[in-house]
């Protein structure tokens, strides 16, 4: 599944389609009638968490990519597109196994800016108290938690539990006020950590914990188990990582 970040590198890659008219419209989804996307300008093109959207001067398009979700700018895959989108100047962007939805509202109104990690409008403060609101939740949760952090997908909370050194078993609410901080905190740094490796194709080469055997710090096994109400694989050093309760 792209994470935040991802989608602000699709964002950037995008970006010349911004105030071109839309000519082509076309694929497998049976969502919005792609009919009426022919004729439109793009106004924007902006990313809430792992939502890119699509903003026209009538409505605006959402793309989600799930687990499996992939796109192309300028190129195709072999497979049938969920949105194909052909641009005047010949540029065309496709989308596969994603939810493509029509957002036909004020989109500032519908999302919650503060809770994008990747947004200058984050809020840290915010996330917080919306932690200690939930002191139930297991920590693996919690970073999945897309109303608190927007944009935050199974790497990224990985890497940010082994970073902080918390097991992800951990109850939010057992965690001293410095861990929660911490949480919040390298909950965003990571997210532009991972861009700016994604950028250099040198993301893989950081990972600590994600997808790894051997814990780097202790030299032991890690632990690998699909946790909590999310039963999204992690990855723990039960040595160097505690365990609140």
């Amino acid at each position: 599944m792209p994470e935040g970040p991802s989608l602000v590198i699709l964002k950037e890659q995008t970006a010349p389609f911004v105030g071109q008219e839309i000519v082509r419209a076309e694929g497998n989804t049976w969502a919005i009638d792609t009919t009426r996307l022919i004729g439109q300008p793009v106004v924007a093109l902006r990313t809430w968490g792992k939502h890119f959207l699509i903003q026209m001067p009538t409505m605006v398009v959402r793309i989600h990519f799930l687990l499996f979700g992939t796109y192309r700018v300028n190129e195709r895959r072999d497979k049938p597109p969920r949105l194909s989108l052909g641009f005047a100047d010949g540029g065309e962007l496709n989308f596969y196994a994603c939810s493509v939805k029509e957002i036909d509202c004020d989109i500032d109104a519908y999302y919650d800016w503060a809770a994008d990690v990747m947004s200058d409008a984050w809020d840290p403060a915010l996330a917080r108290k919306k932690l200690r609101a939930a002191p139930d939740t297991l920590a693996c949760d919690a970073l999945l938690d897309q109303d608190i952090f927007a944009g935050v997908g199974n790497i990224i909370k990985n890497e940010v539990l082994f970073r902080i050194r918390i097991d992800p078993r951990s109850r939010v609410g057992a965690l001293p006020p410095a861990k929660l901080r911490a949480l919040v905190q390298e909950a965003r740094q990571y997210s532009f950590d991972f861009l700016e490796w994604k950028k250099a194709f040198t993301l893989k080469k950081h990972w600590l914990a994600h997808n790894q055997k051997t814990c780097p710090r202790c030299h032991i096994p890690f632990h690998k188990a699909n946790l909590g109400k999310t039963n999204r694989r992690s990855f723990w050093c039960e040595r160097c990582q505690k365990l609140h309760e």
